[in-house]
């Protein structure tokens, strides 16, 4: 099984990585660049007891994958639940009314063919299956008993207790997690556990066959979940197949309605932490708010348009930063999210060098928003390669239905399907805004990963770190 999080937050690597993604695309090259329709069209249908229903059409291989997805995940854990979505992501796969037993149901796995896997993420779970679409109908009857009627077996959740706690554990031997975890504490301040989809160990260690009963009746109901039938099926055969099946499937109360998810308060103070990790280099993040995508939509796809400019070798961050030998990596990402998506302005360097990155950094920050800073082909660049890359994410359809059911939890489905309408029409102005409004003069947490080694021998101490993070004025 699979936990997702925002990897720009663990990450120096990705950003160096994100750097290199892309080369730069000739005007005429874009001019050429053939987008197809704008907007995205998904069959769907919503049955009575609320589930959505999507069947995405594809009949070149004889194959099909039934997902389901679910609002569950991080942003939806207090405490006492820190880490219990992706335990029960893990329970998921275990036996039901339908097939008591895990050597039922995985004998019965073989006999299907089915690959089968899932992910928790920050704000949605999923769940799914990928068979040969002669057994389409019994692979849906196998999803259905098992999103309906798991039997949380106790010894079973004996297992995967210590399964999931393994997982922490490899991310522990990690230390780039190390500062990602530091980072969030002080980031999301009041409710943390919402942002920490791998959870806490002594939680994951106690949970109880009656919490995730719990979890099952708060969230897994057909009128907080989707759907999707993806590959070799009609829309109408779909259709038909999810009625027949799922209709039955007893709508439950809005999770949301009586217990809200609480805001994430914005920070106070920029604070700066050090984390003592063993690495050769020094890692260092600039963690802000960012925007919440069913608040400030626009200000997700400037976002996009902004990170994507500023990960070009062309750009003037990079020949900064990079080019000039000042850090060995940096990039700037935004992870859209509904519960407040964080912004990372990250870098990696040598020990030597830590003072003059961080002011590098916040000097070119500080530039973000200069007529100057990016061309007008650098925008229509940035647009057409991030719209050629949302297509391309269609082509293979198993995968193209995980980002349907991403898109769906987070943002709604009218917004992915509107995604290269919509970007197309970001602007300068649109960029310059989304600086102002999250970026420019707004506190941020800085962390630094270095080894106590180097800490001591470059004369870091907290009080200095803390002189450093300043909110960055244009």
């Amino acid at each position: 099984m699979i936990t997702q999080r925002h990897p720009a937050l663990l990450l120096l690597v990705a950003a160096m990585i994100c750097a290199t993604l892309v080369g730069v695309v000739s005007s005429t090259a874009m001019a050429q660049a053939d987008l197809g329709d704008d907007r995205i069209e998904l069959p769907s249908k919503t049955l009575e007891n609320g589930l959505e229903v999507i069947v995405i059409e594809d009949h070149s291989v004889p194959l099909i994958t039934i997902e389901v997805a679910v609002r569950n995940g991080a942003f939806t854990e207090p405490p006492p639940y820190n880490g219990l979505s992706h335990l029960y992501e893990h329970m998921f796969f275990k036996g039901n009314a339908a097939i008591p037993s895990q050597e039922q149901y995985l004998k019965r796995v073989r006999e299907l063919g089915i690959v089968f896997n899932g992910t928790t993420s920050d704000e949605r779970v999923n769940y799914y299956f990928t068979l040969g679409s002669e057994r389409t109908e019994e692979g849906i009857v196998f999803m259905k008993n098992a999103i309906q009627t798991p039997l949380f077996n106790e010894e079973e959740l004996v297992k995967e207790r210590q399964v999931v706690i393994g997982e922490l554990e490899r991310n522990l031997a990690n230390p780039y997690f190390h500062l990602y975890q530091a980072t969030n504490a002080k980031l999301w301040y009041k409710y943390p556990t919402r942002k920490d989809t791998i959870g806490d160990r002594q939680t994951i260690e106690n949970a109880t066959v009656a919490q995730m009963t719990t979890v099952k009746n708060k969230f897994y109901h057909p009128n907080n979940s989707l759907l999707i039938l993806a590959g070799d099926i009609t829309p109408e055969e779909g259709f038909a197949m999810a009625q027949k099946h799922f209709a039955d499937w007893e709508r439950g109360p809005d999770p949301f309605k009586a217990d809200p998810i609480p805001a994430h308060p914005p920070l106070k103070k920029s604070e700066a932490i050090i984390v003592n990790q063993p690495i050769k280099t020094v890692a260092v993040n600039l963690s802000f708010h960012g925007p919440s995508v069913g608040k400030d939509p626009g200000a997700t796809y400037a976002a996009d348009v902004f990170s994507f400019i500023l990960a070009q070798n062309n750009s003037r961050f990079h020949k900064a930063l990079v080019d000039s030998g000042v850090t060995l990596g940096a990039g700037v990402s935004y992870y859209t999210l509904n519960h407040t998506g964080p912004i990372s302005i990250s870098f990696a360097c040598t020990p030597d060098k830590v003072e003059a990155a961080v002011k590098a950094i916040q000097d070119e920050v500080r530039k973000f928003t200069q007529d100057d800073y990016f061309t007008d082909e650098q925008i229509e660049t940035a647009k057409t390669l991030l719209a050629i890359d949302h297509i391309y994410g269609r082509e293979k359809t198993s995968s193209y239905a995980h980002t349907v059911s991403f898109w769906w939890a987070v943002a709604g489905l009218d917004y992915y399907t509107g995604y290269i309408e919509n970007l197309k029409k970001v602007s300068r102005a649109d960029m310059k805004k989304y600086v102002s409004t999250y970026i420019h003069k707004k506190p941020y947490i800085m962390g630094i990963l270095i080894s106590e080694e180097n800490q001591k021998a470059t004369d870091l101490t907290e009080k200095k770190a803390a002189s450093w993070a300043k909110p960055i004025k244009p």
